[in-house]
């Protein structure tokens, strides 16, 4: 498996390619109908999801793309009607700070790659969107965070799921508590994966592993369903496929304490598929299954309770959510602070599993 600077050359984004314009003195922020979206990194995620969503929003609109690739250039601009003032590489994308067509930069990079591109994009003047997971490490979350600050830009993370409606209920009811106090959650989330393949996410360095790409899923969920934070947590790490996983884990387990009897266990797999997550209260329980499917969410509770309510595009909502926070000045519905509060517990999980033992936080 190959480290960063590989994957950097394979996908040129060591190239160079557009004429570097100059990099003028920050434009002042606007009150817009709607707001320019820039793609930075053209992959699966960008071309199938974004991409397709943002013909959908109400709010924000695909202008620009930066990309390492020149041969899906033109692709990109004839679907989409990009001119070429609005298309970057890697190293002209500092020249977005002069271009008033774009005023959010969305990074959908390899985890190892957010941090590095998030602070260029914030010293852009831009808001700046970042896919989850925010970052590798708890350091890079708080770089890029100090980086949107000091270029007075808002920083939002793409959980879609916390703009999801049935989501949002179960988020309301860990504050109203219908079903009585919770005393035990479950956030399980797993693929049954034959053959991952040689991408970047069975890459160590580039962030790849499980509990990096959907591990956070459960995390994020056992936090909102409960409103609470762990304060401890216990991890353990399996693999058994090791000619596969040569470099990530295969199966990760975790439990984590909230204090006051009110636990957690949480697992991430890819030899079982697996989509759930579940409340157990003092009278009754409720549950998300699947909870973080692109396709739709549903659930059910033990008094008879559907949670079905559909939405379109669940990337289009978040993009709109987003937006709207720039729009009219509000705090962003998912900031920095929760893919930092994730990714503290993913660290914590790790080192727990390597030293046997549970971790505090």
């Amino acid at each position: 498996m190959n480290n960063r600077r590989k994957f950097l050359k394979d996908t040129g984004l060591l190239l160079g390619g557009l004429s570097i314009l100059p990099h003028l003195s920050f434009k002042p922020r606007y009150q817009k109908d709607k707001l320019g979206i820039c793609l930075v990194g053209l992959g699966n995620y960008s071309e199938n999801l974004l991409a397709p969503a943002l013909q959908l929003t109400k709010h924000c609109e695909l202008r620009g793309i930066v990309t390492g690739s020149p041969e899906k250039i033109p692709v990109w601009q004839k679907r989409h009607g990009i001119p070429d003032k609005n298309v970057y590489n890697y190293e002209t994308m500092h020249a977005i700070a002069n271009n008033d067509d774009i005023d959010v930069i969305y990074i959908v990079l390899p985890t190892g790659l957010h941090a590095e591109y998030a602070i260029k994009a914030a010293q852009t003047g831009k808001h700046v969107w970042s896919e989850k997971p925010m970052a590798k490490t708890v350091a890079e979350c708080e770089a890029m965070m100090k980086a949107c600050e000091k270029n007075k830009v808002k920083l939002a993370i793409g959980y879609r799921m916390q703009h999801e409606p049935n989501t949002q209920t179960v988020i309301k009811w860990a504050d109203t508590k219908p079903y009585g106090q919770i005393k035990k959650v479950r956030g399980d989330v797993g693929f049954n994966i034959a053959n991952p393949g040689n991408t970047w996410r069975m890459d160590k360095e580039l962030g790849g592993g499980l509990i990096y790409d959907v591990g956070v899923y459960a995390i994020n969920g056992l936090r909102y369903i409960t409103g609470k934070e762990p304060i401890s947590v216990t991890g353990q790490h399996e693999n058994n496929r090791p000619e596969l996983f040569k470099e990530v884990e295969e199966i990760t387990t975790f439990n984590l304490d909230f204090g006051g009897g009110l636990t957690g266990s949480g697992k991430t797999s890819a030899a079982e598929s697996v989509n759930i997550l579940r409340a157990e209260c003092e009278k009754g329980w409720y549950q998300l299954e699947p909870f973080q499917s692109y396709t739709g969410v549903k659930g059910k509770a033990s008094d008879g309770t559907l949670l079905n309510t559909y939405i379109e595009n669940q990337q289009a909502r978040q993009m709109d959510d987003d937006a709207l926070s720039i729009i009219n000045n509000r705090p962003m519905m998912v900031p920095g602070e929760e893919g930092l509060k994730d990714i503290a517990i993913v660290e914590a999980i790790n080192k727990s599993a390597q030293k046997g033992s549970p971790v505090t936080l």
